[in-house]
């Protein structure tokens, strides 16, 4: 058997995925890899003992309750905290909400727009040709380029539009968009 060390973050993601009570962290990272036991291996590698107890206590969630837990872990995670900005406090946000439901994502930010200016597009030129100085950056993880000269309100305005859109519980949003 095996020991390797994973990040916070990544454990929690494994832990995450547990489909039954007791299910080894080799068991999940073989589905979600799409690896085939093999033949010769003696015991299941392990990701860290806590994951095991993890998957024992862990119920069943909804993937709504899945996406509310994403984000407010986002919010305590050292990672968020440690960032001085809020332009890069509002790009790790539209990351996760990217990667807890893409499809939402995109239909959230296709009616997000100014007056004149265009928030979201697909490429860096679109954005650029939509405005003076919008100083476009791309949302990590994601095909998606955002307008970054914005003022903080606006930026918590965007990220309410798209948390609404995506359909989260109102005091979360309120607590997100507080945050940036």
């Amino acid at each position: 058997m095996k020991t390797i060390e994973v990040d916070d973050d990544l454990y929690r993601y494994i832990a995450s995925h547990t489909q039954h009570i007791g299910e080894s962290a080799s068991d999940i990272l073989r589905r979600m890899l799409k690896v085939a036991a093999s033949r010769d291996a003696a015991a299941p590698a392990t990701v860290a003992p806590a994951v095991a107890v993890a998957a024992t206590e862990q119920k069943p969630v909804s993937p709504v309750k899945d996406r509310v837990r994403a984000m407010r872990e986002l919010l305590l995670s050292d990672d968020y905290a440690e960032q001085r900005k809020a332009v890069n406090r509002f790009m790790l946000v539209l990351s996760t909400l990217y990667s807890l439901d893409a499809s939402a994502f995109a239909a959230a930010t296709d009616s997000l727009h100014g007056r004149t200016r265009v928030y979201f597009a697909g490429d860096e030129q679109t954005l650029l040709h939509s405005g003076n100085q919008t100083k476009p950056k791309h949302v990590p993880g994601t095909p998606y380029w955002v307008i970054t000269n914005t003022n903080t309100e606006r930026k918590r305005s965007m990220i309410e539009h798209i948390m609404q859109a995506m359909q989260f519980p109102a005091e979360l949003t309120e607590k997100v968009c507080g945050t940036i």
